[in-house]
């Protein structure tokens, strides 16, 4: 069993460090799931069958040692050498491939059910969320909010609330559901959104924003102009480009294609049945539904909510909108 262990954690350095690399895209979630089924394969194992076997081998040796030296005192001898107590404790003890493994079990399986059903943490990887969220914010997301749904298949198995616009979700990116994605919630299924010159459109009216000033892109190396946009009952903070709006084209083919309309003026599309459409607050450094499509109902992973830790910056801690 040991050699087995250290080709299972041989295994798991191979894969992390490719991960770590870039050389393949890594499945957290599946990650855990494999890790808490053999955790528990050796924690039974452990339960059943190894423990009981040293728990037996120490009773034998206590016997015997009562044995040996009740045969001594019966010849005069009271004075016996050895120490029951440290080869007791030797022979009880787990070995390392049990202790890194079963003993694991227990740890795993609660970061697995916490992570799977109620938070999961996420790192902010690019800016395309600037400035509600920076790039290296640690964040929560909301398991739950939307529903329960399976580890790993995603599948929803018990309802709950529905997507509002101006949420901020997390979700499986259609193109790739391998890697995640984090975008404002802008379009409900049945909604018309319009985007053209820096202005966003829902159901033919144009959605309320005051100027906010001006803010640094240090991503970009330039000044832009912040607005207060309000989605539904959210206010949130976004950001552009000064200067006329970019032109927008389809960065892949994609399901429901046919529902969007790209022009010089931008691009408008009708939101499918299940399905929504979201943008990041950095309006103008975000590839969103605008290139790539809708987010299906099934991709959703859950709601974010709570900045808990940035590294580059101490101060970023609290909720968002």
């Amino acid at each position: 069993m040991s050699y087995l262990t250290a080709a299972l954690y041989g295994a798991l350095i191979v894969y992390l460090g490719g991960w770590y690399m870039d050389k393949w895209v890594g499945n957290f979630s599946l990650l855990l799931f494999i890790l808490s089924f053999v955790t528990f394969f050796y924690w039974l194992a452990e339960r059943f069958h190894f423990r009981p076997r040293r728990e037996a081998a120490a009773r034998r040796l206590e016997e015997q040692d009562a044995a040996r030296r009740a045969d001594l005192a019966s010849k005069g001898i009271k004075q016996v050498d050895g120490n029951l107590e440290e080869a007791r404790v030797r022979l009880l003890m787990q070995p390392w491939w049990l202790d890194w493994t079963a003993g694991l079990f227990p740890v795993i399986i609660v970061v697995f059910l916490l992570r799977s059903f109620l938070f999961e943490p996420f790192k902010i990887p690019s800016g395309s969320m600037i400035p509600t969220l920076e790039v290296g914010d640690l964040i929560l997301v909301n398991k739950f909010h939307y529903g329960i749904r399976l580890p790993v298949l995603n599948t929803k198995i018990i309802a709950n609330n529905d997507p509002k616009r101006g949420d901020v979700v997390v979700f499986h990116y259609p193109v790739d559901p391998r890697i995640d994605y984090i975008k404002r919630v802008v379009g409900l299924p049945g909604d018309e959104i319009s985007y053209a010159n820096h202005e966003l459109k829902l159901n033919g009216q144009v959605v309320a924003h005051t100027p906010a000033g001006d803010g640094y892109d240090e991503e970009r190396m330039r000044y832009m102009n912040i607005l207060r946009e309000k989605l539904g009952d959210v206010e949130h903070r976004i950001q552009h480009e000064k200067g006329p709006g970019q032109l927008f084209r389809p960065i892949t083919v994609f399901p429901y294609q046919k529902n969007c309309t790209y022009s010089a003026e931008g691009v408008t599309c009708k939101v499918p049945d299940g399905h929504y459409f979201v943008m990041g607050d950095n309006r103008d450094n975000s590839q969103d539904s605008r290139y790539w499509g809708f987010v299906p109902d099934e991709n959703l992973v859950g709601r974010a909510f709570f900045i808990w830790m940035n590294f580059s910056n101490l101060g970023r801690f609290g909720p968002f909108q």
